[in-house]
């Protein structure tokens, strides 16, 4: 059901800009680009046009703040708080095994410290 929200709240979103940006204003905007002051007059009438895309761009306007009213009370129920993709990683982190436990070990004789020096090593050290 969200994901049928967020569709059509992008289809709303593309349609506001739309008929946002064909509205005519001072400086003529995209309708005037458009041929909006000629071809437009015909269709809608003298005034017409600019009544009509007043009107989608009210309407459209309220769809949008009810798609996103809607979005946003639909994702409250999905299940406490959201979680950005950074807690989420972390999170896998934290179940995923350590790697000390994914390493090979080698066995140590931790009783004597002479067997750590390798062999062939001078017994004492050179000073200069």
């Amino acid at each position: 059901m969200v994901s049928f929200l967020i569709v059509l709240h992008i289809i709303v979103c593309i349609l506001l800009i739309v008929a946002v940006l064909m509205q005519s204003s001072k400086g003529g905007g995209m309708a005037g680009m458009f041929g909006g002051g000629g071809s437009m007059g015909g269709v809608f009438g003298g005034r017409g046009a600019a009544s009509f895309l007043a009107k989608l761009s009210l309407w459209l306007g309220v769809c949008f703040g009810i798609t996103s009213l809607a979005i946003g009370l639909l994702s409250l129920k999905t299940g406490g708080r959201p979680k950005s993709l950074v807690q989420q990683a972390m999170e896998r982190e934290r179940t995923a095994t350590s790697p000390a436990s994914v390493l090979p070990t080698v066995p140590s004789k931790a009783g004597n410290p002479a067997d750590l020096v390798p062999k062939g090593a001078p017994e004492k050290p050179i000073k200069k």
